[in-house]
């Protein structure tokens, strides 16, 4: 458990035992009232318990502070909310992210991706992967072990061809012209992309130039089953399990998905990308 999310624990802990002390209660007398075992109540305020929802409802009721509920949501939302640093996943180099990337698709039946100026990892050549680790290690000054970084993403792309795993992958046309690794790194990514197409593991769409779209593509989100969302920024990467956040990308993601090109029409997306290339 990381530690800041142990000290937003022990937060929420102590403004729910400000508020029991307020009440003037003690820790039966709350228990007794709300029909739960005494350690409970002593887990919650010492952060060694994370509270649900309920748990905070019936417990503004119970000491009669109905009114601080919604911060008491709002507080367990970001405690809900796991912040990871780039620069402390990064400090033994891209490896280990990749490594812990494959538990965390491995687990997942259905994978649901939005990528708006890269190609996702598990679609990526080894070229294309490997300028995109060389110039992350210098950007972030993290330990530069490209090589097996880039072996270890190329085995995240085995579970393409397995059963029993769903990738639905859009990507944003945009993603398909920014050159990484120049015009020929490019097009062998390119070419990768359009050969993926009608594998029965993936349904693969791009989301156009030409959509009048409603809602504008903002960042690039991977949503596991209905358990969490994976969202990077530059500095950091954030896992959100807060049951609305993942609604909230579940949403959009059906939106782009409404809009989106599949099939020939995502086929002829590529070949034009393709051959703006000129090779």
């Amino acid at each position: 458990m990381s530690t800041d999310f142990q000290r937003a624990r022990e937060a929420l802990g102590a403004r729910l035992r400000e508020l029991r002390t307020e009440a003037h209660l003690t820790h039966r007398e709350l228990a007794g009232r709300l029909g739960w075992a005494h350690s409970k109540i002593s887990k919650l305020e010492t952060g060694k318990q994370t509270a649900s929802i309920a748990d905070l409802a019936a417990w503004a009721e119970t000491t009669g502070f109905t009114d601080v509920l919604p911060e008491l949501k709002n507080s367990l939302r970001r405690l809900e909310t796991q912040y990871r640093s780039w620069r402390r996943q990064l400090a033994g180099g891209h490896k280990a992210v990749q490594e812990a990337a494959l538990t965390e698709e491995q687990q997942a039946q259905t994978i649901r991706v939005y990528e708006t100026s890269v190609i996702p990892g598990i679609f990526q050549t080894p070229d294309y992967a490997r300028h995109l680790f060389t110039h992350s290690a210098r950007l972030r000054r993290s330990p530069r072990d490209v090589e097996d970084a880039v072996r270890a993403r190329m085995r995240r792309q085995e579970a393409l061809y397995q059963q029993g795993q769903k990738y639905r992958v859009i990507i944003w046309e945009a993603a398909l012209y920014a050159a990484i690794g120049g015009p020929e790194v490019m097009a062998g990514q390119l070419d990768r992309l359009a050969g993926i197409i009608g594998l029965s593991s993936i349904t693969l769409g791009v989301l156009p130039f030409s959509a009048s779209l409603d809602l504008t593509p903002k960042h690039g989100f991977w949503i596991h089953d209905e358990r969490n969302v994976v969202v990077e920024t530059l500095s950091t990467e954030m896992e959100l399990k807060d049951s609305e956040d993942i609604a909230l990308y579940l949403r959009l993601w059906d939106y782009y998905d409404s809009v989106a090109l599949y099939r020939h029409t995502a086929h002829r997306a590529i070949a034009r990308a393709r051959h703006a290339l000129g090779s």
